[in-house]
């Protein structure tokens, strides 16, 4: 039983991650991105020749990402049909894959067999209890863009009819769906670059409280578009003048910072409950204990200047989390049996689970701050967003803030802004197994004095969770928490 039936519907259960997988600039699958991460590696590089609507780059004042080179979509097992991935968006065929390799390492099928690569993941779970989240920022923007081109060159009976069916940012939840035999909610999550944390987190949700045995969560973002970056360009959101030196562009938290790099890639993580991954025997990779999200309701494009909406997506992951409550959704700072005793001191009270802030959690958030171990940051190294995190982080955190090390992992892999949480999420789960902290490269003249920035190289570390942050335009903020998989969990 995992979870059908009234009884399983209001028990509150655990999630689990049981899968990654990512195709991103540094390469197909999640180790390319954990290794080029915690190298300290850029893999952003001067864009030449035409984007993938033939747009050319050459007039364009930024000309710099993280671009994917090399993917081929025949490589795909089981193979799409020839009409479908012709119809197809490349973000779309990038999320396929990244999703794919997640459901094959959550089912132990990262195989050489043929055989078994020749068949579609088969589901463990009843399909109508496994979910699909497509997270991201634009969808398949480019679809909409080269039939825009084809209706002013050759006219309307020129626009592509897949357009209709394969052009929104859902479309892919869909075609998960039918590649997988999911039967469960599946759809599109839109909150600019906060679309993957939220996307998580509500993935979380499902599994919590009884609504799914397993979601299966993938962000995908196609921003190198010759239309996408000089409007970002015009915007002056982007770091402009690297075309000579283009791994130095991205700074987040440096007195040099300039603006972000977008990055194209897809990421994918397959959460599950606790009770169904046990029951099949899966290994548990980290455990999502918490979510929070919030809006600033502020500004278009700049944050809060003090970071409040920020600060206040963080809290409620920390209470979300239950960390003042005992470890009551699974946070284990290194302990066995997540007792409220180990966590807090008996005249200390922790926030009651699900607690809204104004009601007297803010300082059980100060509390809970002690056992956050590490932080990957949102970062994206704009003037105003760096600075606005910080101060959000010491909102919620209060001096803790400074104490925790900080690695901001855009300065490698660039921004991927729809796709960014999940992709960071990753690293964070392999922070998490690796206890090995990532480094934030580019950062040589901090503006910031007193924080614990991780530079130059990575840094071992004892750690049991790490918070990740993601934040957008438009002021949409979410927060995640995972925590190490007990030796209970990874049975």
């Amino acid at each position: 039983m995992t979870g059908n039936g009234a009884e399983g519907r209001f028990r509150e259960r655990r999630a689990v991650v049981t899968g990654l997988g990512a195709v991103t600039a540094a390469g197909p699958g999640a180790d390319a991105l954990w290794e080029a991460a915690v190298a300290g590696r850029s893999v952003v590089t001067e864009l030449s020749g035409v984007d993938s609507a033939g747009a050319p780059y050459a007039e364009l004042p930024v000309r710099i990402g993280g671009r994917i080179r090399g993917f081929d979509a025949g490589s795909l097992r089981p193979e799409l049909p020839s009409g479908l991935a012709r119809r197809l968006s490349d973000v779309q065929l990038w999320g396929i894959a990244a999703a794919d390799e997640a459901l094959r390492q959550a089912l132990r099928q990262l195989t050489n067999d043929p055989e078994d690569a020749n068949r579609a993941p088969a589901l463990p779970w009843d399909p109508a209890r496994v979910a699909v989240i497509a997270a991201t920022g634009s969808g398949p923007i480019q679809a909409m863009q080269e039939a825009t081109r084809a209706l002013d060159a050759r006219g309307s009976r020129a626009v592509p009819l897949a357009l209709s069916v394969y052009g929104a940012p859902d479309a892919a939840a869909a075609i998960l769906s039918q590649r997988y035999g999911i039967e469960g909610p599946a759809q599109g999550l839109n909150a600019t670059c906060a679309s993957g944390a939220i996307a998580l987190g509500e993935g979380l949700r499902r599994i919590r409280h009884g609504y799914a045995d397993a979601v299966l969560v993938v962000g995908m973002e196609d921003c190198l578009g010759a239309v996408n970056l000089a409007s970002n360009a015009n915007l002056r959101a982007l770091a402009a003048g690297y075309e000579g030196d283009p791994a130095a562009a991205s700074r987040p938290f440096d007195r040099a910072r300039a603006g972000f790099v977008m990055s194209q890639g897809a990421a994918a993580i397959l959460l599950e409950s606790e009770d169904a991954a046990r029951a099949r025997g899966a290994e548990a990779l980290a455990v999502l204990a918490g979510f929070g999200a919030s809006s600033d309701a502020h500004h278009a494009t700049a944050p809060h200047p003090e970071g409040r909406g920020a600060a206040r997506a963080v809290r409620e992951c920390l209470a979300d989390a239950g960390l003042g409550s005992g470890f009551a959704h699974g946070v284990g700072h290194g302990i066995g049996s997540g007792s409220r005793a180990e966590a807090f001191p008996d005249d200390v009270e922790g926030p009651a689970l699900g607690a809204s802030f104004g009601d007297g959690a803010e300082d059980d958030a100060l509390i809970a701050a002690e056992f956050v171990d590490h932080i990957n940051a949102h970062g994206t190294g704009t003037q105003a967003g760096d600075a606005a995190e910080l101060r959000a982080l010491t909102a919620a955190l209060g001096d803790r803030a400074r104490e925790i090390p900080i690695t901001a992992t855009k300065s490698s892999t660039g921004h991927l802004l729809g796709a960014a949480g999940i992709a960071e999420a990753i690293l964070a789960i392999r922070t998490l197994r690796e206890r090995l902290l990532p480094p934030t490269i580019n950062l040589q003249d901090p503006e910031f004095p007193g924080w614990d920035f991780v530079t130059e190289t990575a840094r071992p570390a004892t750690i049991e969770t790490v918070l990740s942050t993601s934040f957008g335009f438009g002021g949409h903020n979410g927060a995640v928490l995972f925590t190490r998989a007990t030796e209970e969990e990874t049975e």
